[in-house]
């Protein structure tokens, strides 16, 4: 007898359609096989199945079984195959009668005692089964919430074998999840952190206003114990909040690669990473035999903050460019090709030597220009070029440290980030998702135009600091960023001068 089920597998974050197909044939006694490019957790799911099968009270085959994942030319990996195939061999056994199982998308990983446990990728599971008609999803109850996160499908939330099996008969009835996402979104949408703590450093806050609002990437330059990490943990508190389809797909990438925290099933804050320096290039942009999402897609609609930035090795910080350039990665396999999204704004922080003083006017520095210029050298000049801003971080002097003053708090350069952003809505159009920081040649050309003053400031720079055409180009979109904080239509001299100062460790670096 057969029996089939849906189920699902992943390329990349996208969920495709998988049909699990299990045939008991009364004729010979060979073990159970599952075909269809099982990896070897998948062939592993026969001795889960089998145990929670017979602890649960069914009777595992005795007779040939044969398990097939179609499509039969797509690899499958993980145990999200344990639910379906105990299923489709109780039914296929002819244990149970069910015929509601065309209607239901299943996933699941099975314990030895019939217990079902979480899996990733539920949300895009869901997200499939809504796309693809289905009525719902039945899914482990810890992963419920996330996959209630869509609407318009019905999502049963099991916690055994025996619920799935009770429920599909018709013999258990269960509750769909339901989940409030507007209440969610206004429960989870707030940061512990404010610029407000930071004291001093306005100007670098100024930076990061610029930043934000039009999406440029930046590097801070500074001593230890000057603020660099306390500033860039704090960048996210002026971003425009997250809208629920930029939610939806950065939820979904944390939830394939397992990052979902428990009782958080929708990211309602933008993503921060910071990757340890030693983090490898398959780690950072992805990688690995089944490809999987690296620190960079982690970060997709927020900030990956690289700390000791030239302790990163040279072809991880090389990785970074064509991100940095395209939004996305890009994995090429022998039979396959693996995108995954990387819109991120790339915070980076540095020491300006070795031993990080030679900027300090409190301290002397232990370093031999010879030593500078190796550390300067570990950050090539392509990728410096991809760095839209340059702050130096000065150590912060003690009567500012201890004024009873707050600093400017987030809310106030949110509003100046938002007005900004609007006005960049206003110029690109409201159905584009368009940042100053992402204009391409084009748009540049008509939206970036100079004075006469302002082009002899930009052709001056060129020439002093030997800015290349793309630093140009860097220089022309930070000043129209400038320009739409202040509320002008057309950029002005000092927008551009602004913009040009924050390219001035080029020379340097």
């Amino acid at each position: 007898m057969i029996a089939r089920l849906h189920s699902v597998a992943f390329n990349g974050i996208e969920a495709v359609p998988i049909e699990v197909e299990v045939d008991v044939s009364p004729h010979g006694f060979t073990k159970p096989v599952i075909v269809g490019l099982p990896d070897a957790a998948v062939k592993e799911s026969l001795e889960r199945v089998r145990s929670a099968m017979q602890n649960s009270g069914y009777q595992f085959p005795r007779y040939k079984t044969v398990i097939n994942l179609a499509p039969a030319d797509m690899r499958k990996e993980g145990p999200i195959f344990d639910l379906p195939i105990a299923l489709a061999i109780c039914f296929a056994n002819g244990d149970v009668v069910a015929d509601g199982t065309d209607g239901y998308v299943v996933a699941g990983e099975l314990a030895l005692d019939g217990r079902v446990r979480p899996i990733k990728g539920s949300l895009s599971a869901a997200l499939l089964a809504k796309e693809r008609g289905a009525k719902g999803v039945i899914v482990p109850s810890s992963n419920a919430p996330e996959a209630a996160v869509v609407d318009g499908i019905e999502v049963i939330p099991v916690t055994c074998l025996t619920e799935a099996i009770g429920f599909l008969s018709g013999q258990l009835p269960i509750e769909p999840v339901v989940l409030d996402v507007n209440q969610l979104f206004a429960a989870s949408s707030n940061y512990d952190c404010d610029f407000g703590d930071v004291r001093g450093q306005e100007h670098v806050k100024r930076a990061l206003t610029i930043a934000a609002a039009g999406m440029h990437n930046m590097l801070l330059i500074g001593p230890p114990g000057s603020g660099k990490t306390m500033l860039a943990k704090r960048l996210p508190t002026i971003l425009p909040p997250l809208t629920l389809q930029e939610s939806l797909e950065t939820t979904r990438i944390h939830s394939v690669a397992g990052e979902l925290k428990p009782g958080i099933p929708l990211l309602a804050t933008r993503p921060v990473r910071s990757p340890h320096h030693s983090a490898s290039t398959a780690a950072m942009v992805g990688g690995g035999t089944i490809p999987q999402a690296g620190e960079v897609s982690l970060a997709h609609h927020g900030v990956l903050f690289l700390d000791e930035f030239p302790e990163f090795s040279r072809s991880t910080l090389e990785a970074l460019r064509q991100p940095l350039e395209d939004g996305e990665v890009t994995i090429a396999r022998a039979h396959t090709t693996t995108r995954f999204p990387a819109s991120i704004l790339m915070l980076s922080a540095m020491n300006p030597c070795p031993c990080g003083f030679v900027s300090d006017p409190r301290k002397k520095c232990s370093c031999t220009p010879l030593q500078i210029d190796r550390y300067l050298s570990r950050i090539s000049g392509p990728l410096i070029d991809r760095i839209d801003i340059h702050v130096e971080v000065p150590s912060v002097p003690f009567g500012e440290l201890r004024s009873p003053k707050d600093g400017t708090p987030s809310s106030v350069l949110r509003e100046q980030v938002m007005a900004a952003k609007q006005r960049q809505r206003d110029r690109f159009g409201a159905d584009t998702i368009m940042a100053n920081g992402r204009m391409n040649g084009k748009l540049l050309r008509k939206f970036c135009m100079l004075g006469d003053a302002g082009e002899s400031v930009l052709r001056q720079a060129m020439t002093e600091l030997g800015l290349s055409a793309r630093a140009h180009d860097k220089v022309l979109r930070v000043s129209r960023t400038i320009a739409d904080i202040a509320g002008r239509e057309s950029i002005a001299t000092e927008d551009v001068l602004e913009a040009i100062h924050y390219r001035r460790l080029d020379r340097k670096l």
